[in-house]
Formats: structure tokens, sequence, C-alpha cells
């Protein structure tokens, strides 16, 4: 079970600024076909609950990426900031917008049925392909 703790970052340009009170340790990539598309690789993730605050939110611009989904972005300098699920608000956010970059446990990466070929991690990780991952947090329809 992963640890959690008070972490806080920013966007690049500082606009946006964050505090989670409870983000989880246990860093994730997720390698599905939109992560990729967003940033250009896979998204390295900290799940962080719904316990977040933000300084600048009207800096926060939104995408609805699924019926599931939207992911958030400084309006002014483009940095990731996080995919939220709807159904509950739970944010997944960028690991790398945090102060904290030591110390995250790289644990786990989702849709590893999409992760191209190109480039792997040496980490010892649990994997989950897309559907596991459906499977497994999908609300129930």
């Amino acid at each position: 079970m992963a640890n959690t703790h008070e972490n806080k970052g920013s966007c690049l340009c500082g606009a946006v600024k964050v505090s989670a009170s409870q983000a989880s340790d246990a860093m994730g990539a997720c390698h599905c076909s939109m992560c990729r598309n967003w940033g250009g690789g896979p998204f390295l993730t900290l799940d962080c609950g719904t316990d977040v605050e933000f300084d600048g939110e009207e800096m926060i611009g939104v995408y609805s990426s699924s019926d599931w989904a939207e992911r958030g972005f400084c309006k002014q300098c483009g940095s990731h900031l996080f995919y939220r699920l709807k159904p509950t608000g739970q944010l997944i956010m960028s690991a790398g917008i945090f102060d904290q970059k030591t110390n995250f446990d790289f644990d786990h990466q989702i849709f590893i049925d999409e992760k191209p070929e190109h480039y792997a991690f040496v980490n010892q990780t649990e994997n989950m392909t897309g559907a596991e991952v459906f499977a497994k947090y999908a609300p129930p329809e």
C-alpha cells in the first residue's frame, strides 16, 4: 500500500500552484494513446485523491477527453496538471509538477498493451492492460 503525504508544486510558469494533502508516493505511467497524444510520451502520475487545492484556478483550462475523464492544463504555459475522473473527482496529477522530485516509488503502469515498442522502463512494476484498468476502476453502468 502506498504512503500519502502533502505535496506542493506548480506549473512551469508558476501561474497555477497546487497543494495535494493526500498525494500518493506511488508513481505510475499511463501509456494510453490519449496520454501519449496529449504529452508526446507516457503520462507519469501520482494519485492525489480529491483533496487538492489550486491557487490560480482561473488559469486552469479543462478539456473533456472522454465520457469519464477530463484533463487540466495551465492556460498560460500549457503544463499538464491533471487527469480528473468525472464520477468521483479523483485527481491523477502530473508527477513532474511537484516540488518533491525524489522518493516516488515507480510501481505501476497502465494501458501497457498500448505502449509502443520504442521505449521501455527498467523498473519492475505492476502492469495492467486497458481492459484490466476498466474492469477494476470503471464505474458500473
